[in-house]
């Protein structure tokens, strides 16, 4: 039989001997189905059709894999998202009413009622100017729909600080900002850390000394505010970046 195992395919000729014989007592609940219903016999799989031909030839490891489904937006969503990658930390509604809610927008202008300004209003605004305008060239359209993009932010922050300070005004208390957290618990890890070499480098210095006297010397007379314990410290300090340095999350980083 070679590599090809034909077992499957005479089931239905293996219980019909089992039971003219009268080793299989019970006739299976299959057995009427797949004798009306029997499998196919052709083995070969057939090359799944392709949408377009191909300029070279498919490996056989990947001959019966489907062919990529790709859309013209795609390359402008990989551009736009590429140039603002924090526009995919904001969080999106991807529910829809009826599932047909594309056919109601109308992207000569990048405001949609009722849907939240996103960079997939970027893409869908840059595809209607490249299909409507015959002057407008692919970085042209994406010049606009950017430029529209930041305005209509721009006005949303502006909308929101006023609304802001007119509660503050009224007496309304919104607590501490996400920096103001962030800085208190960065503040709180540093002290926590400089507890630590604190008392890390009380202890190597004392087992330096129990060293040269043979004795745990526990009982030295060493302190935080040991001249050399302050400058372990400002030692150890060197490797914390400077004050005032960006970090990559938006936060100030100092010691």
């Amino acid at each position: 039989m070679g590599r090809y195992n034909f077992r499957p395919q005479r089931v239905y000729q293996a219980a019909t001997q089992l039971l003219s014989t009268g080793r299989l007592t019970t006739q299976p609940s299959w057995y009427n189905v797949v004798g009306n219903v029997p499998p196919p016999q052709i083995l070969v799989r057939t090359q799944p059709v392709e949408h377009h031909r191909r300029s070279k030839t498919k490996k056989r490891s990947k001959l019966f894999q489907p062919q990529n489904i790709t859309y013209p937006e795609d390359k402008l969503r990989r551009e736009f998202f590429g140039d603002h990658p924090w526009e995919l930390a904001r969080p999106r509604v991807v529910l829809e009413n009826d599932g047909m809610d594309a056919r109601t927008e109308d992207w000569s202008r990048i405001r949609q009622p009722g849907r939240p300004l996103d960079g997939e209003s970027v893409v869908q605004r840059q595809t209607w100017l490249m299909e409507n305008m015959p002057d407008m060239s692919k970085a042209g359209a994406y010049d606009q729909a950017r430029r529209e993009f930041y305005e209509e932010r721009l006005q949303e922050d502006v909308e929101r600080r006023v609304a802001k300070e007119e509660a503050l005004a009224t007496g309304a208390y919104f607590g501490k900002s996400m920096l103001e957290v962030g800085m208190e618990l960065e503040d709180r890890e540093y002290e926590r850390w400089r507890e630590w070499a604190a008392r890390d480098i009380i202890e190597a210095k004392q087992r330096q000394a129990s060293m040269y006297t043979g004795v745990d010397n526990t009982a030295a007379a060493i302190s935080a505010d040991d001249p050399e314990t302050i400058a372990g410290l400002e030692e150890l300090e060197d490797s914390i970046p400077a004050q005032g340095q960006e970090s990559f999350g938006g936060m100030p980083v100092r010691p």
